[in-house]
């Protein structure tokens, strides 16, 4: 394994795939992200508005170099469909050279 520090994970919740697809796609365009991973069938439960909501959405898993965070949390801010939409950026250790080598060269 390799050092893989200059990469995220950026999690982003949205409420259908074709709002998730739409992210994937328009993030991949402008090359802020390398790969984006679509989890459909999540159930969050969260307070909104002093209330618990319930509500299926669908997790997107985007991979990046951390230079390109500011990028694309404009991006998501700009054509996500939530008011408050959740943008969670989470530090890689590590990952396998090869795998490392192909989300860099992806973006650049």
């Amino acid at each position: 394994m390799k050092s893989a520090a200059k990469f995220s994970l950026i999690l982003v919740t949205v409420p259908d795939l074709k709002a998730a697809r739409r992210l994937a796609k328009g993030a991949l365009k402008e090359k802020l992200v390398a790969c984006a991973n679509l989890i459909p069938k999540i159930e969050s439960h969260y307070w909104w508005q002093g209330k618990i909501q319930r509500s299926a959405e669908i997790l997107c898993v985007f991979k990046m170099t951390k230079t390109n965070l500011a990028a694309f949390e404009k991006f998501v801010l700009v054509n996500h469909p939530y008011d408050t939409p959740e943008i969670l950026a989470v530090k890689i250790t590590s990952g396998t050279e090869r795998y490392l080598h192909w989300l860099s060269a992806s973006i650049s």
